[in-house]
């Protein structure tokens, strides 16, 4: 599968430290895998848990795409 990242996920993979970096890439590189839920009331919107960050990101034909990474409180807020 390829993996396709927006830019708010690159802006917010940059700000972060190195050791929370190596933790996202591990996580997204292990898509489907992982501890992975469908958003409600979404077709094709899901959750990635790592640690207390959430990955949104959405499937779509054979591409993941990479929407958004946020902090638990502030990843729903605004679907």
């Amino acid at each position: 599968m390829q993996i396709v990242y927006k830019k708010q996920a690159v802006k917010y993979i940059n700000a972060c430290d190195r050791m929370t970096k190596l933790r996202i890439k591990d996580g997204i590189e292990k898509l489907p895998f992982g501890d992975v839920k469908k958003l409600k009331g979404y077709q094709s919107e899901f959750r990635l848990r790592i640690g207390d960050l959430r990955v949104l990101f959405t499937l779509e034909n054979d591409r993941i795409i990479i929407n958004d990474i946020k902090p638990r409180g502030e990843a729903y807020k605004g679907l």
